[in-house]
């Protein structure tokens, strides 16, 4: 014989709830506004753009009594995606590619100024430089034949900044023969009378740069676009620092064995 033991089930309100996704939750136009308030946006427009989604749907929101789990959870899924894709577009910005150089004389005439930016001057100069004023980024130098000589990153500083340092720096490295020729006023004497022999000289960067490039880069990408672009062209560029990408282990860590340890079993012994 077989007893059969009746067991209480609980009444249907008392169950766990299961979610399909379906169910409502929140008035369409009243999430609508609050989107609009917390990111402080003022059309539909901007907030289709914020949300990954067309007018259209949106619309079709506002007009929905009510959204449901998997309609506001899709929402989300899109805008990540939609935040990720605009801010990998914004990583780099083209300020000034090739721009030729006009080297000038600071006020002080200690310096050189990589063109003419006073008051009075060309406004287009005067413009870019208060754009790289506020500006953090990449920068590349290039000769008078458009090569690429110095690459380098204004980060702590402004790109303005960096590159009036870099461009009257005194690199001992930066080498050429040239011959030395008096500057003041007296008799020419020629070659042949005066022997004057080329010598190795160290120059600027102002002496050889014609161009440069400037880039606004996100600073969390700086440290290594600088570094890709060093080493990519590490036998073109003056650089004389090997930049490293940042983030990477440059070795592992070798373990220190003092007097009096035992040496591992199985160990390699010299």
């Amino acid at each position: 014989m077989f007893t059969c033991i009746n067991r209480p089930v609980a009444p249907r309100a008392l169950r766990s709830p299961r979610f399909s996704g379906e169910e409502a939750i929140v008035n369409g136009r009243e999430l609508i506004g609050e989107i609009k308030r917390k990111f402080a946006l003022k059309t539909d427009k901007a907030v289709a753009r914020r949300l990954g989604m067309t007018q259209l749907a949106l619309l079709k929101w506002k007009r929905r009594k009510s959204l449901t789990v998997r309609q506001i959870a899709n929402a989300i899924d899109k805008s990540s995606k939609n935040a990720l894709e605009s801010a990998h577009g914004a990583m780099i910005r083209p300020i000034v590619e090739y721009f030729p150089l006009d080297a000038v004389e600071s006020r002080g005439g200690v310096r050189y100024e990589l063109f003419p930016a006073g008051k009075g001057d060309n406004p287009l100069h005067v413009q870019l430089r208060q754009i790289l004023k506020g500006a953090n980024g990449i920068y590349i130098f290039y000769d008078s034949r458009g090569r690429a000589i110095y690459a380098g990153k204004a980060k702590s500083q402004s790109l303005w900044g960096e590159l009036k340092s870099v461009f009257n720096r005194d690199r001992d490295t930066q080498t050429v023969y040239r011959v030395r020729h008096p500057s003041r006023r007296q008799t020419f004497v020629p070659g042949y009378a005066k022997s004057r022999q080329p010598r190795r000289t160290p120059i600027r960067l102002s002496d050889l740069a014609a161009y440069v490039t400037a880039y606004e880069v996100d600073p969390a990408v700086i440290d290594n676009l600088e570094a890709l672009l060093v080493r990519s062209f590490a036998n073109d560029l003056l650089n004389v620092r090997m930049e490293r990408f940042m983030g990477l282990r440059t070795g592992a860590k070798r373990r220190s064995r003092g007097r009096g340890q035992r040496r591992p079993r199985g160990a390699w012994r010299r």
